[in-house]
């Protein structure tokens, strides 16, 4: 493992950039802003490497854009209703920052954090990054004990394990953001490249604000049909009233097997450059999200971004899950550990 200084942000806050390799030669590039992701090196069916996430090249860009690339997004993940829920009967405000909503814990997530380095092991490839977060921090109860460990497997895997532990009742539902174009980050459009998920069922969003209704809709005769294999953008156009509301894709999906069972969820490639990436996770669902809203913005090394080049797999309870009974609950009881993972598998073909 190799640590750079990474810069300053506007506050006066020193970010590092630690460096994971493997003996294929992949580079995992991870910064202690946000325990987030800002390059993956991956060979493509020529030996090549190309960069596979979307970044910035410093902390403030970062803090200055509303994509959270690469970061990792807490305590909860994706939305909720009307930024209030209620545990143990009471009743608990977060921010508003999604219409009436509340989105990615607010605007103070823990995608905006300094995340303390608290181990290293050469030997696995692995790195640990440690955060506090205390009592009504963000409008949650407890004080809540978090890390997360990037794992750079020999045989071309991002492993992201992560831990927890509060001391009172709690919502506990981390992902990471991180927004994948398999033919590198400054190839454009991921719309023709293919996705498979594993899920055959997804829950529908009552309007552009994307909460849930409730209902777990089955996906067969629709455009949300992912159980085979297709181009992201064969369907994104579709006359259909979920797309419409959102711009594109942006939902979650049911998947197959049962929570906390770790399979493989999903699977994506450019044919482009050919690489192949498999998702693996012991989480209920995954929020598929095609970039519809990313903005003309700059990237790193100069990249230009836009609208759909990049894709996210965000592993995941349920949106608004705290609120919804018919959805595995988020709800992390005091004492008890939380512990999930999920992996990336790069190949090429």
């Amino acid at each position: 493992m190799e640590k750079r200084e990474f810069g300053k942000t506007a506050d006066g806050r020193e970010a590092g950039l630690y460096i994971l390799k493997n003996e294929k030669g992949m580079v995992l590039k991870v910064t202690d802003l946000g325990a987030a992701i800002v390059s993956l090196q991956v060979p493509d069916r020529e030996g090549k490497f190309r960069d596979v996430v979307l970044g910035y090249d410093t902390p403030q860009e970062y803090l200055d854009n509303t994509c959270y690339f690469g970061a990792v997004i807490g305590r909860n993940g994706n939305r909720i209703d009307k930024a209030r829920f209620s545990i143990g009967g009471k009743t608990y405000q977060m921010a508003v920052n999604d219409n009436e909503n509340n989105l990615h814990s607010g605007p103070d997530g823990f995608d905006r954090r300094i995340w303390t380095l608290k181990e290293t092991d050469d030997q696995k490839g692995q790195l640990t990054f440690a955060l506090d977060s205390p009592d009504g921090d963000q409008g949650f109860p407890g004080n809540f004990r978090v890390q997360v460990t990037y794992t750079l497997t020999e045989e071309g895997g991002v492993r992201l394990t992560y831990e927890g532990e509060a001391d009172q009742d709690t919502v506990a539902n981390l992902t990471n953001h991180a927004y994948f174009n398999l033919a590198g980050h400054d190839s454009g459009s991921v719309e023709d490249q293919e996705l498979m998920l594993e899920a055959p069922y997804y829950t529908p969003v009552r309007d552009y604000q994307a909460i849930p209704t409730g209902e777990i809709a089955p996906v067969k005769g629709t455009p949300m049909d992912f159980t085979r294999a297709k181009a992201i953008g064969r369907d994104i156009e579709a006359d259909f009233e979920q797309l419409k509301h959102v711009g594109g894709y942006d939902h979650n999906f049911v998947l197959t097997g049962q929570p906390g069972e770790f399979r493989k969820i999903a699977e994506g490639c450019s044919k482009a450059s050919g690489i192949v990436m498999e998702v693996y996770t012991d989480c209920p669902g995954v929020q598929f999200y095609a970039g519809n809203g990313i903005s003309p913005q700059k990237g790193k090394d100069g990249a230009e971004y836009g609208k759909r080049q990049g894709f996210c797999l965000e592993s995941q309870y349920f949106p608004n899950s705290i609120n919804q009974e018919g959805f595995a609950s988020p709800v992390l009881k005091a004492g008890e550990k939380y512990h999930t993972v999920t992996e990336y598998r790069f190949s090429a073909k």
